[in-house]
């Protein structure tokens, strides 16, 4: 297990995605879906952090990198809205309906968590694994570590979705039965299942921009579409 010295090199730019994050939620009030997604988001990112202070992780550095890469592109979704700009088209139906008040706080979470798994971390995962000079093969330390993750986000999904659902309990049932059948519409294990499948893919084409820049155009245009179904009104 790693020195704790040795891992504040590790630590530190996890720490700096936290600072980023509760910046953007001191910024908005509670109630706004963009809010909704970064609350949960953050808890994961603490979550991520707490293990990478435990050492839990086998190659702790690109997981590090990959986490602020991950998290600097929904940092430039939320740039562009502060900026005037629409964001791109994964994350445009979040920022679009932020302020709905007939969907339910849970879709807005799912929402996020949608735009940014299913798009931006086959980005994410390209961009960090070329830097490391590594790539998306299954079994190697970094795809492990992936898979950790996804158990450790899994679990602190269901602790937020838990808290936010309690937040609808006064709701008709049959506004609850809604929110249920969207909520079962996406699954956080499946939606990184595919980022790393289309990570691989977007690896075998990363330098044929005439496939490339197709590929993640129609990728973000079909996240954004998942997205509006899972904004539906449901209040």
């Amino acid at each position: 297990m790693p020195r704790a010295e040795d891992r504040i090199p590790v630590v530190d730019p996890i720490a700096g995605v936290v600072a980023r994050m509760a910046e953007i939620a001191e910024g908005v009030p509670p109630s706004d879906g963009v809010a909704r997604f970064n609350d949960l988001y953050l808890a994961v990112t603490r979550a991520v952090l707490a293990e990478a202070k435990a050492g839990e992780f086998e190659d702790a550095e690109l997981l590090a990198r990959l986490d602020v890469v991950f998290a600097e592109l929904y940092f430039d979704a939320v740039d562009a809205d502060r900026a005037g700009r629409r964001p791109g088209h994964a994350w445009r139906p979040l920022f679009q309906s932020r302020g709905g008040k007939r969907i339910a706080p849970l879709q807005f979470a799912l929402a996020g968590m949608n735009a940014h798994i299913n798009h931006d971390l086959p980005v994410a995962l390209v961009a960090t694994l070329t830097e490391f000079g590594h790539d998306p093969r299954p079994g190697t330390p970094h795809h492990r570590d992936f898979l950790k993750v996804n158990a450790l986000l899994a679990r602190v999904e269901e602790q937020v979705k838990g808290r936010l659902m309690d937040e609808c309990l006064e709701v008709a049932d049959e506004a609850l039965g809604r929110i249920d059948d969207v909520a079962a519409m996406w699954s956080v294990a499946r939606a990184r299942d595919a980022a790393w499948t289309n990570a691989r893919t977007l690896w075998a084409i990363r330098r044929e921009p005439r496939l490339r820049d197709p590929f993640l155009d129609s990728l973000a245009r079909f996240v954004g579409l998942a997205s509006r179904g899972l904004l539906i009104r449901t209040l």
